[in-house]
Order: C-alpha cells, then structure tokens, then sequence
C-alpha cells in the first residue's frame, strides 16, 4: 500500500490543484518503487560473501559434512593402524593420510573404553592394542588444532585471502563439529563407557594419538 494515495471520492472532493499534487505524488512513488525492483541483485552465497567478506560459520557449515564423510568412508582400524605406526610413522602416514605442516593428518576409526577424562580429553583404552600408544579423543569445549581442516588435503591456504581466514577456517570447523556432534553428549560422564569413534589426527609421535572426532556413538 502506497501512503499518500487517497481513494477516488476522496479525491474528488478535493480541489483541481491538490488533485494533481496527489496524481504526481502517488506516480513518483510507483516509479520509485519501479526503479529499486529493477536495481535489485540477487546473490548466490559464494557472491554474497564476496560483497560482505569471508564468513568462516558459513565455510565450516558447507564443508563439515564433506569431511565427516570423508574421515568415516577413509578411516583405517585402529587396530591395523597400530603396529604399522610403530614400525614406521612416515609409511603409514603416507599409506592411510595426508602430508601435514609436520607429519600426516591421519582418518581412523576404533571402539573403546574410556578410562580417563582431563578438561575435556578422554582416554581411551582399545583391546588388542599396544601398551605404547596412548589415544585421546578430544571432547570438552575446547577443541585444538586444524585436524579437521586439514584431513582431506583438499583445503589449502591458497584457497583463502590470508593467514587469519585460512585459521579461522579451521577454528569453525571445529566449532561445528562441537555443534553437530558434541552437543548430544554435553553434561554427560563417559568414564566407563564403550564408544564408537570416527575421527583423524595429526601423527607426529606414534605413540600418542589425539583425535579429533567427527562421530561418536556410546554404546552402554
């Protein structure tokens, strides 16, 4: 509805003068509303953040179920992984991940009891595995690294303006990880229970695994 147009009887009432005022008034303001329909652009996401800037909550929204498929269709066993990491961390990284900054991002998978919960990181104990290796999952509120931007090998830094989104990237990813996965869990006590795990991790020393994970399911 246009404000200012009056209705024809009242209108006639009005004087030949103002009559006109009105005409001239309510046309200008068809042909205002004419010009900003036409004017209007309608923007696909990737050029809406070309207009407003990167969103990294909007990166980490489209890209996290890729990479969660990825790390559950790629994962080795942890089982299998174990020794072959022993024997030699390069080869295996190679074998079942991709090269990082130092070392390789690793998918795997493994059921297993958790033993232990500091700020957030469980321990994990998986039957018929080294007494060496020791793997925590990452759980709490506050998860680290760029494990979860960096498991595929297809996001690169040359992907991003600078250093800063290239890192946010990664940060919300992280974020909605803890949205879409972690959420389920909060306030719970997992001490004692068996979790189902997918996830990867950046192995540097064999010995010491901390996944990132992407799907955990408690079964008892």
């Amino acid at each position: 509805m246009i404000t200012g147009v009056v209705m024809p009887a009242t209108l006639n009432s009005l004087p030949a003068n103002k009559r006109m005022k009105v005409y001239v008034a309510g046309v200008c303001a068809l042909a205002l509303m004419a010009l900003m329909a036409f004017d209007t652009k309608v923007l696909s996401l990737a050029e809406l953040e070309g207009e407003v800037g990167f969103s990294p909550e909007n990166f980490a929204q489209q890209s996290f179920p890729e990479i969660k498929e990825y790390i559950e269709t790629n994962a080795v066993e942890a089982n299998v992984l174990a020794p072959e990491a022993l024997e030699s961390a390069g080869a295996s990284g190679e074998k079942y991940g991709v090269p990082s900054g130092i070392g390789h991002v690793i998918p795997v998978t493994l059921t297993g009891v958790v033993v232990d919960e500091k700020s957030g990181i469980y321990t994990v104990n998986v039957a018929d595995m080294s007494d060496e290796i020791v793997i925590r999952v990452q759980a709490g509120s506050a998860i680290n690294g760029t494990t979860l931007r960096d498991t595929t090998g297809d996001i690169q830094f040359s992907d991003f303006t600078n250093q800063i989104e290239y890192q946010n990237a990664g940060a919300a990813l992280n974020e909605e990880m803890k949205r879409q996965i972690l959420s389920e869990m909060a306030g719970q006590d997992l001490t004692g229970k068996t979790l189902v795990i997918a996830g990867s991790f950046n192995m540097i020393n064999p010995k010491n695994w901390l996944i990132t994970p992407v799907s955990i399911a408690i079964t008892d």
